[in-house]
């Protein structure tokens, strides 16, 4: 489903972004943001029915438009193509966003394999599918910016959740490469780390839920990293300091903990 973009008046140019995994949670509140930012948006999920009805409200005010594009991230081959199409229907690429995933936590005493893999396709191989291109895109046009939501999770390998602490790990160091290639081309990559935030995925977890925020403060929180320019943001902000306790603590020890 798509929907023609209003032309921006020559002294207001309307900013462009991309969201891949848009149709719920920190996706759509973001998609809210930048709507009332005024950006136009182009937002890609899996679930097109939750994709459509956001689209429908974004569209609702006559201002902002979104189109919305089905796609599954694990489909690596699709990218390239649907790159394009996404561009040209939007008029060219100032924001993306990758912010696809999924959580598949393991038992204590068995772990899967097969979930572990899934994991690291769409987490992790998924934003590479995208990021690389889009850096290269950014690169000639020498500016842009990027953003990877990662996770507190990747800090550091814990016993709950290795599949799913590995495929943010991944993501991170990557987000930081990509950083230190494009810098020097004008182009702008923020990693985004949350904590606990009030979505269906974290619903569906077990566990004490420390510092949970909503979606929207987390979207104001990177969109306000977003303008500043900033490396690294941790929302909520307290887990920048608890991540960096953690990041400390002697490999001897943290094996012994339970979480």
């Amino acid at each position: 489903m798509t929907s023609s973009l209003l032309p921006a008046t020559p002294l207001q140019p309307r900013k462009r972004a991309v969201i891949v995994g848009a149709s719920a949670g920190l996706g759509a509140a973001l998609a809210k943001k930048l709507a009332r930012e005024g950006f136009a948006l182009a937002l890609l999920s899996r679930r097109m029915d939750r994709l459509a009805e956001l689209c429908a409200s974004l569209n609702a005010d006559g201002v902002t438009r979104a189109l919305a594009y089905e796609h599954d991230v694990t489909n690596y081959e699709e990218v390239p193509s649907l790159l394009r199409r996404v561009i040209a229907d939007l008029g060219g690429l100032d924001l993306f966003v990758f912010n696809a995933g999924i959580n598949l936590p393991p038992g204590l005493e068995t772990m899967s394999a097969a979930d572990d893999i899934q994991m690291i396709a769409a987490n992790f191989s998924g934003a590479v599918a995208w990021l690389a291109p889009v850096g290269d895109l950014m690169k000639e046009a020498k500016s842009g910016t990027i953003v990877g939501i990662s996770s507190v999770a990747g800090d550091r390998g814990r016993i709950a959740n290795p599949g799913y602490n590995a495929s943010k790990a991944g993501m991170t160091t990557y987000l930081e490469a990509l950083r230190n290639r494009l810098t020097r081309h004008g182009v702008h990559v923020l990693t985004v780390k949350p904590g606990f935030m009030a979505t269906d995925m974290l619903r569906a977890s077990a566990g004490p839920k420390p510092f949970t925020i909503t979606p929207e403060r987390a979207a104001d929180d990177i969109y306000a990293a977003i303008r500043k320019r900033k490396q690294t943001v941790y929302t909520h902000p307290i887990w920048r300091w608890i991540m960096l306790a953690i990041q400390h603590v002697p490999s001897a020890l943290f094996r012994r903990l339970s979480f």
